[in-house]
């Protein structure tokens, strides 16, 4: 007879959920976690990086307060507050967590699990690890360590992700960093490198710079944040470098030298050239966190990239395991893990239920903020969609004025033919909160006119999408319309 009717293993954004959701419908659940719960989101990524940046922004806006007609004098920052401040927060939220898992009666059992068979898995304690490591969380079990057999009907797969390393001599040198290890930098550098202009890269690139750093940012691809639309990353990079950010685009990183106290970082772009750093931030992606998870013995099958290969139901290829997160390497966000651990446990507790992966917002909290959700121009016509493009400037917008960040515009990707939304493209204030009104806009098949349509209420930033949607109409109120 199993022990629980769901094993999870993770206790991540996709976990907990999942747990929680279980719980709710019946089942008897577990969630095997060997750190704090919330996984890399609440503990490495999402909330911390976003309190830091809540604590850029505010330095950078009081020290231009005076625009505003009010004078703040001696402004300045103290380092080790602004940590403090995010542990703060992130040891909340995780008590929060636990106090969540808890009220729903899951079991919470501290470890590292690993497969002995499809629903059958070892758990053990692998002993002390560093708090912000490059490494798989995860280690093969020391010798001599306590180990616990867990039996379940049903196993879930939510183990994450982790920074991916980067292939080139002087990677492992001292100083040299991913976006986990950034969280354990107790000062400012004085010079800083950032590989990688995505997300990862750019948010880590913004903060450093705000706090007084020298920051070049080396993108291999021809912009930034290149899974945004063209657009968007023209746009961040025009920001970033007006900000005093070097931005290297089209450039990539062969090797990093030891010189000193300091970081030579040799870049091969359209010329070579060496960069020197105190501290060299790799930002170049993320990998699947499945080391020593042992899936050979549950029949879990990956891909070439290692991650666990799942249907629209989260079914792995092992009957009764599923995968949900970043390990299924669908869309690295902890809002789709979340999502898939509802799918799942849904799945699991007998309910009809899937997953849509065509609106999935993003975004990206440097400044100006960045998000999206759909299709980019560029995709829409690789797929064969006859195509419009609406766009609308916040400095157009009554309430960015009043607010004093006019920075960035809208883009609506639109079919020609019936007007429906098939992209929403945002860069400026509040992007990340405004892109739900886009995303909802695809889940319901909107159109440019039913966005028009829709009031909204002023003076506000959320009538950027209506500004937007009337431009793209032809019909524009705020701007002025296109030459004849």
């Amino acid at each position: 007879m199993p022990e629980f009717d769901l094993l999870i293993i993770g206790g991540g954004p996709g976990g907990y959920v999942a747990a929680i959701r279980a719980a709710q419908r019946g089942l008897h659940v577990a969630v095997v976690e060997k750190e704090r719960p919330g996984g890399v989101c609440l503990n490495w990524g999402c909330i911390p990086t976003k309190a830091m940046l809540r604590s850029a922004e505010v330095f950078e806006t009081l020290s231009a307060a005076s625009q505003f007609g009010v004078y703040a004098d001696n402004v300045r920052f103290d380092f080790a507050a602004v940590r403090r401040r995010k542990d703060g927060i992130v040891a909340e939220l995780t008590g929060g967590v636990a106090g969540l898992l808890k009220a729903n009666g899951v079991t919470v059992i501290e470890g590292h699990a690993r497969f002995t068979g499809p629903t059958t898995v070892e758990i053990f304690d692998p002993g002390p690890s560093p708090v912000f490591t490059d490494g798989p969380r995860y280690g093969a079990a020391p010798a001599g360590a306590s180990t616990r057999t867990v039996t379940a009907t049903d196993v879930i797969v939510a183990t994450g992700s982790v920074p991916a390393l980067l292939p080139v001599p002087g990677a492992d040198l001292p100083g040299v960093i991913t976006s986990d290890g950034a969280f354990g930098v107790t000062e400012v550098p004085a010079r800083l490198v950032v590989i990688g202009g995505s997300a990862v890269g750019a948010e880590w690139a913004g903060l450093f710079a705000t706090f007084g750093a020298d920051v070049t940012v080396v993108e291999m691809q021809d912009r930034l944040v290149p899974l945004e639309d063209k657009e968007i990353g023209a746009a961040l990079g025009r920001s970033f470098t007006q900000r005093g950010i070097s931005v290297l685009t089209g450039c990539t990183v062969t090797g990093i030298e030891q010189s000193g106290d300091a970081l030579t970082v040799e870049v091969d772009g359209a010329t070579t050239r060496t960069i020197q750093a105190d501290v060299v931030l790799v930002g170049v992606g993320r990998r699947p966190n499945t080391a020593d998870l042992d899936l050979k013995y549950a029949g879990i099958d990956t891909d070439a990239r290692g991650f666990i290969l799942v249907d629209e139901r989260l079914r792995t290829t092992a009957e009764h395991v599923y995968a949900i997160g970043d390990v299924t390497g669908k869309a690295l966000l902890a809002h789709v893990a979340s999502h898939q651990g509802i799918t799942a446990a849904d799945v699991i507790a007998g309910h009809d239920a899937g997953i849509d992966y065509t609106a999935i917002p993003a975004a990206t909290f440097t400044h100006p903020e960045i998000a999206s959700v759909g299709l980019t121009e560029d995709a829409a016509r690789a797929g064969g969609h006859e195509v419009i493009t609406a766009k609308f400037p916040f400095a157009a917008l009554g309430r960015a004025k009043a607010l004093g960040d006019t920075e960035g515009f809208c883009k609506i990707v639109a079919g020609a033919r019936h007007r429906e939304v098939l992209g929403v493209h945002i860069i400026g204030p509040s992007a990340s909160d405004l892109i739900a009104e886009g995303a909802l806009a695809i889940s319901l098949e909107a159109t440019l006119d039913e966005l028009a349509d829709t009031i909204h209420a002023h003076p506000t930033l959320g009538e950027i999408g209506m500004e937007a949607a009337l431009t793209g109409l032809g019909l524009p109120i705020h701007t002025a319309p296109r030459s004849r």
